[in-house]
């Protein structure tokens, strides 16, 4: 498929490199965060990668060729590692765009931020699921974590580092979403990503969001595409919302009516035009055409290797196999790049190839990775403008 204005494509191609590899250093983390993928733990695994096979995983990363994959240094907290700034100055030696994903503890402060900057790092994530410090701090369970979150974010766009900020959108929060995106638009950030929670880990009693509010999340999130830089994480059906919505604001459609959107959209919508924000800022950035093993790979703490750090099933071992053969050749990933194999609604739908669904909520429900997707409501073949869609895809 080539580019269109309502989907991205990575220039190469995403069954031979990955856009993104993400490496989570370690699984020690001093918070104690309620969704917590990793469930981590206060101390370091002694399996870990030492600082010498991460550097052997570094030049395995830049062995896939220009141009190389972002490499994403996270947890657990990164922090953690003790040769954290030694490592960024290898992985950029190596040629490779090096970035960071804290935790908000103690130790990101302005000191260690600048040793980042100095061995190279250029872009972060930081995580923020509220908007005050009471929900935010709820959610991490340690005091003080918003306060240092939001100082972090300050000090890292100071320094002229990119920022990205994650939200999670479960039961519990998803209500944040109008006073998160206030603060975003406020204080400026690369991109806010809201990721989808996949039921794993401490996560799994947590509350995800239904079908129903997931469109109406995905529509509001569309929204708010020419003020804030939205994306999402674990949320593909936003690629078939933005085809959607661009199909329905050419034909000058009620998009409310056409998807039957519901209570929470109105709601959302309804607090955000209370801000006033006034004429458009910024041009919509479409979303991206990547999904777990295509375009996406994730290295464990310990060296196994998964299409997703949501999705675990290993397909091989850095240690053992060189990052590249099992990216390219493994059957879990080679399959997970064949939509044929997908199943339920997902195998049935026409945006199927710009979509397929979250790979990792399948499996999370199903035990299958190619499983379809509980947090998509769309029913197959009920868009009424199929060849509207088709051409755009063409185009």
């Amino acid at each position: 498929m080539r580019p269109t204005t309502a989907v991205r494509t990575v220039r190469h191609d995403p069954a031979d490199r990955p856009l993104l590899v993400i490496w989570e250093a370690t699984r020690a983390c001093a918070l104690s965060c309620v969704h917590c993928r990793a469930e981590a733990q206060p101390r370091r695994d002694p399996r870990e990668l030492d600082t010498d096979e991460a550097t052997e995983l570094m030049r395995q990363v830049a062995s896939f060729g220009r141009p190389s994959p972002i490499f994403v240094i996270t947890g657990g907290d990164c922090f953690e590692r003790p040769d954290l700034d030694e490592l960024v100055r290898r992985g950029r030696e190596l040629g490779l765009a090096v970035a960071v994903s804290p935790s908000g503890t103690a130790k990101l402060d302005r000191a260690a931020l600048v040793r980042l900057q100095e061995a190279g790092v250029t872009a972060m994530s930081l995580s923020l699921d509220g908007a005050t410090a009471q929900v935010h701090d709820g959610f991490r369970r340690v005091p003080g974590t918003f306060q240092r979150t939001v100082e972090a974010w300050a000090v890292a766009r100071e320094l002229g580092m990119k920022v990205q900020v994650n939200s999670t959108m479960s039961a519990r929060t998803v209500h944040e979403l109008p006073d998160l995106a206030a603060l975003v638009r406020a204080q400026g950030a690369m991109t806010w990503s809201a990721f989808m929670l996949v039921p794993m880990g401490r996560g799994v009693d947590l509350g995800v969001l239904s079908a129903q509010q997931a469109e109406d999340v995905m529509n509001y999130l569309y929204d708010l595409g020419p003020y804030v830089p939205v994306k999402t994480t674990e949320g593909h059906h936003f690629r078939r919302v933005s085809l959607q919505r661009a199909v329905l604001a050419e034909r000058g459609v009620d998009h409310v009516a056409a998807l039957g959107l519901g209570d929470l959209y109105r709601e959302l919508t309804e607090r955000t035009a209370a801000f006033g924000w006034g004429e458009p800022v910024r041009t919509r950035r479409p979303p991206v055409n990547v999904n777990a093993g295509y375009g996406f790979v994730f290295v464990s703490h310990v060296g196994t290797v998964h299409p997703s750090g949501f999705l675990p099933v290993s397909a091989g071992d850095v240690r053992v196999t060189p990052l590249p053969e099992i990216y390219r050749t493994s059957e879990l990933f080679t399959g997970l790049r064949d939509a044929t194999r997908l199943q339920g609604r997902c195998g049935r739908c026409e945006f199927a190839r710009v979509c397929g669904g979250s790979r990792s909520r399948g499996y999370a429900a199903s035990g299958d990775p190619h499983g379809e997707d509980p947090l998509c409501g769309y029913e197959p073949g009920s868009f009424p403008y199929p060849q509207d869609v088709e051409a755009l895809l063409t185009a």
